[in-house]
């Protein structure tokens, strides 16, 4: 059997060619139907599928020059299994500085990802980012107590700021956070990553568009079991608490973006394990409940001790919409329960994968330049922030806790703009 290669069918076509029976063409008579073609920064190819098999999507990110420049602030492993790889995925942005406490390691990191020395900054130099001119955007991935001092300091050096969730360790912090920002005229906004994935998009959809009746409840679980002793979660006075505000949020979060409503009561109740050294501050197991306007009720739970489980039901008059995993990086998956005549169908349904990370950065990129408030602004972070302590209230009084009646939809989210 023949070796047939790319390189013996090209040298074969360079033969033809040169006999005189293929003649090159220009560039001006390439047929576009064939070749595609270019509007500035822009490439378009014709389709290789029929309309049934869905269309084909170029990446066409923006050259490197044109794109926003961010500054990682905290080299730990969200930034260094998620968050660096994502911008090779990404459009609108690149990594143009690195923040860390630990130089030799940021300077690692660095000459992986092509970043220069003199825009590697430790914690007490970052004021300095102010002379940065490649820098426009700072992203926060510390500490859950070290958002609102970064937030901060950003914002007085001209830099707009993308901040990893939850947004503080209290209410006070975050009310900070929004302040600073608003008074340095820069924009905030919380990597609530979920509110720009294509999956929960479309969970998002077939709810409000009542595909399946009225909805009546969600439920949603988020777990994960912890390592030992010794993680900065596992310290109340830097994560502000345990399981609830690091995965239950994603629970109460996705309440809320799901209804569009705002709660106006919740229940609460946390578990702190005496005989584990990792809850001596922080709590292991929570649950809690969400009332909204509507008579929704969101029935969520979080945990730390616990083989992951990540998933969310949405249940209808007519039928329920799920996700599991549905809080997980990637691999999310929808499932769809409903009655057709006699029977009973359960629908799969998946989505073409997109990196999380790399569409939240480029959504706050695209938000900057257009001068438009992004999707999940610092007013979202902050309202989570009031129900997570709500809840927290709930929990150690034993009673349901009041919130404010919100009437407006979507009160604290800008365009979503995807």
């Amino acid at each position: 059997m023949s070796d047939v290669t790319r390189r013996t069918i090209l040298a074969s076509t360079a033969g033809v060619a040169a006999s005189g029976l293929i003649k090159p063409a220009s560039a001006q008579d390439q047929p576009p139907a064939l070749f595609g073609r270019a509007d500035g920064d822009t490439v378009t190819l014709p389709p290789l599928h029929a309309a049934s098999e869905g269309g084909e999507t170029l990446a066409n990110p923006q050259p490197p020059g044109k794109r926003l420049g961010v500054a990682i602030v905290g080299i730990g492993h969200l930034t260094l299994e998620q968050i660096m790889p994502a911008f090779a995925e990404a459009k609108n942005v690149r990594c143009t500085a690195l923040v860390s406490g630990h130089r030799p390691k940021a300077l690692a990191i660095a000459a992986q990802y092509g970043v220069p020395d003199t825009s590697v900054y430790d914690y007490a130099s970052f004021d300095a980012i102010k002379d940065n001119p490649d820098v426009h955007i700072v992203y926060i991935v510390l500490p859950n107590a070290m958002h609102a001092e970064f937030t901060q300091r950003a914002a007085a050096a001209g830099k707009h700021v993308l901040c990893e969730k939850p947004m503080a360790a209290t209410v006070a912090q975050a009310e900070q956070m929004v302040k600073a920002c608003r008074d340095a005229g820069r924009k905030l906004m919380i990597a609530y990553r979920l509110q720009y994935n294509g999956t929960h998009r479309a969970l998002v959809e077939l709810v409000r568009s009542k595909a399946h009746g009225e909805l009546r409840m969600i439920e949603a679980v988020n777990s994960q079991n912890d390592a030992a002793i010794g993680q900065w979660r596992q310290i109340k006075a830097m994560a502000g608490g345990g399981s609830l505000p690091d995965v239950g949020l994603y629970c109460l979060n996705a309440f809320r973006y799901i209804t569009g409503e705002e709660p106006i009561e919740v229940t609460g109740h946390i578990t702190q394990p005496k005989d584990d050294p990792r809850f001596r501050e922080v709590e292991d197991l929570a649950t809690f409940t969400l009332r909204f306007p509507s008579g929704v009720l969101g029935v969520g739970s979080s945990g730390y001790s616990g083989y992951n489980s990540r998933r969310l039901r949405a249940m209808a008059t007519d039928g329920w919409v799920g996700l599991d995993p549905a809080f997980a990086y990637n691999n999310l998956a929808m499932h769809i329960g409903h009655k057709a005549g006699k029977a009973d169908v359960r629908e799969q349904r998946v989505f073409e994968p997109k990196n999380q990370f790399a569409v939240e950065m480029d959504h706050f990129a695209e938000a900057i330049r257009a001068d438009r408030e992004p999707h999940t602004p610092g007013e979202e972070g902050l309202q989570d922030q009031r129900i997570l302590a709500a809840i927290y209230e709930a929990a150690a009084s034993g009673m349901p806790v009041k919130l404010p009646a919100v009437t407006k939809l979507d009160a604290f989210r800008g365009p979503i703009g995807l």
